[in-house]
């Protein structure tokens, strides 16, 4: 039985089938003729942090293919103490075919994947977001027509997000580069295990945004804290500064290049409306595809995976 509790759990045959099943549901779901391969199946979503693409879009795809969905928060799940974990666990699971937890904590998904008896998929950790990695891969597939060698580079912090994207990349021969000030590097624990993962990596990291984009085919921006870490805004603010996307920097990359963010943005922050509005972005598109990339995680790990 496969889970999902990091990208290092999937090999690059895995993601290319992920990525190649969402895009056929997707086609089938515009053409008029949608599959629906999870008929009376049940995805249980639990959730301790808010959501608005990760929670529609999973309830959204189950719907699309024929399954249903149910909702608990962290509180109504027992999460707090009101249950041992591996007894919600083994409850949550009986009664489903696919659990999705978006939580703070990455340990509590490694041993809910323990005790579970379906598959587990995370929907975001303190960690890693690998639901929002594989749909950036599955929109820059379709935005590009292919993954050959187009290079990523993520101006903003070594967080979830970017530390996803740079296990995604590593596994499918793509170069990125992380641009972030310093001290907001990726920690070298992860550094080490991606390195060890994936020997041929063509990741980096440097301060410096403007150099880091003269050769990009996608510039990525994120929030500059994220949630948990609103203490900090005030200081990341004024260390970010000179990390924002403006359409000053996006000049500096070549013409074709593509802004992605993976929303919520704070615009006039980490990036300016005149970017999120302009004709690079292809932030709405790779939103919607949040959607038909659950559709194709979800066929995948209940139908091959499990």
């Amino acid at each position: 039985m496969k889970h999902l509790a990091s990208l290092f759990d999937l090999t690059a045959d895995d993601v290319m089938d992920i990525l190649e099943t969402a895009e056929r549901l997707k086609e089938k779901l515009s053409s008029g003729d949608p599959e629906t391969p999870l008929s009376n199946r049940v995805a249980t979503l639990v959730f301790e942090k808010p959501s608005l693409r990760t929670r529609l879009s999973f309830e959204a795809a189950m719907i699309h293919l024929g399954g249903s969905a149910s909702f608990f928060s962290g509180q109504d799940a027992g999460l707090y103490g009101r249950e041992s974990l591996p007894d919600i666990a083994r409850v949550i699971s009986g009664y489903s075919d696919v659990v999705v937890l978006r939580t703070f904590s990455q340990e509590l998904i490694d041993e809910f994947c323990q005790w579970s008896t379906c598959p587990v998929i995370n929907g975001l950790s303190d960690e890693y977001h690998p639901c929002q990695a594989l749909t950036d891969l599955f929109t820059i597939r379709e935005s590009f027509g292919a993954l050959t060698d187009e290079k990523l580079v993520f101006v903003g912090d070594g967080n979830n997000v970017s530390a996803s994207l740079a296990v995604l990349t590593s596994m499918l021969g793509l170069p990125m580069t992380l641009a972030c000030p310093s001290g907001y590097e990726l920690p070298d624990e992860f550094m080490s295990r991606l390195k060890e993962t994936c020997p041929d990596s063509q990741f980096t990291q440097t301060n410096d945004p403007i150099a880091a984009v003269k050769d990009a085919d996608i510039i990525y921006t994120d929030v500059w804290a994220s949630m948990g870490q609103e203490e900090e805004e005030g200081k990341r603010k004024k260390d970010f500064a000179a990390f924002q996307v403006t359409a000053e920097l996006l000049a500096q990359a070549p013409d074709g290049c593509r802004f992605m963010h993976d929303l919520p943005a704070k615009r006039g922050l980490e990036v300016t409306d005149e970017v999120m509005e302009g004709p690079h972005s292809i932030v709405f598109q790779q939103a919607e595809n949040r959607m038909h990339l659950a559709k194709g995680l979800l066929t995948w790990i209940v139908t091959k995976g499990h």
